[in-house]
């Protein structure tokens, strides 16, 4: 058997080393099983790529590199370790050192022994900040409402899937890609293991407002509709809704109170409210478009300026 890992790197050049060694110690326990590390870089800022080379020049044969070209988002970076794989299972690590390293062996077990596809190492306590916390949330329920990702599973970034759901998922080779939506159009047979989220050991988390915004977005726009169809909902419902208040204001002026004067602000209010909600869902429709758009001219999902070489077995 062999184990592939891939782990996207951004702002970590002080906690990289780390990681990597510490999934060798875990995976050298069981002696017989086979393993890779491939280090994406994503056009980090930091040195971190250097420290990449130097990693892989001590040990070219488990160890691998790349460099994107620009900041892609760690996604794309995941689907560009993915396409560099060649093990029996892939696994997902954060290159923060928050990742329990140590479980490794209780996923890949959960794997195999549970004829799982796919397996999540989940937190009962996540040590992230408050905003950061926050945003997993937002973006938990989004997968839940419009992906359709299974009621009580909260998806992480430390997880193992077989190798077919891997090739699977690659033949996505679209701009945005939202990894746990791709892996759930290719299976439902999943497990998860309680793990413990350890506390970050050096600098900030990579995920800014901006960054969880794009992230959201990509998630509920790249595969599903039902954005769409709540924007019909919506718009049908505001139609009623203004129905109702002109009739109900021209059934006063009639019949209830003849003196009953024409609200100027509240014509104003309707025609306010009734005009945001038709510029939102534009704005929908547009992004949809957009996306559309930019798929159709083959905007690259990911692209690599830099690879190290690595010798195979």
């Amino acid at each position: 058997m062999k184990i592939s890992f891939v782990i996207p790197c951004y702002r970590s050049e002080k906690t990289i080393e780390g990681v990597v060694s510490e999934i060798k110690s875990v995976v050298s326990q069981r002696p017989e099983v086979e393993y890779e590390i491939i280090m994406v870089s994503d056009h980090s800022p930091d040195d971190v790529y250097s420290v990449i080379e130097r990693l892989c020049r001590e040990d070219p044969v488990h160890l691998k590199g790349l460099k994107l070209a620009k900041n892609f988002g760690q996604p794309a970076a995941q689907m560009a370790g993915f396409s560099r794989t060649t093990g029996d299972i892939v696994f997902s690590v954060d290159d923060d050192g928050q990742a329990p390293v140590d479980a490794i062996y209780d996923v890949v077990d959960c794997l195999l022994n549970n004829d799982n596809d796919i397996v999540y190492g989940v937190y009962q306590h996540k040590k992230h900040s408050l905003f950061r916390n926050f945003g997993s949330w937002v973006n938990h329920l989004m997968a839940v409402v419009l992906i359709g990702i299974p009621h009580g599973l909260h998806p992480t970034s430390f997880f193992a899937i077989r190798r077919f759901v891997a090739s699977e998922v690659l033949h996505y080779d679209g701009p945005f890609p939202y990894i746990s939506g791709l892996v759930f159009r290719v299976t439902r047979n999943f497990g998860t293991v309680v793990v413990q989220h350890r506390v970050r050991k050096d600098g900030e988390s990579g995920y800014t407002f901006t960054k969880l915004i794009k992230l959201w977005v990509n998630g509920f726009t790249a595969f599903s509709v039902k954005p769409l169809r709540l924007a019909t909902i919506l718009g049908l419902l505001c139609a009623v809704a203004g129905f109702s208040f002109g009739f109900w204001i021209a059934l006063r002026k009639l019949l209830l109170n003849p003196n009953a004067p024409v609200g100027y602000s509240s014509i104003m209010s309707v025609v306010l409210f009734i005009g945001g909600v038709l510029m939102l869902i534009l704005g929908l429709i547009g992004e949809y478009i957009g996306r559309i758009y930019i798929s159709i001219n083959r905007s690259p999902q990911f692209v690599i300026s830099q690879e190290t070489s690595r010798m195979d077995k």
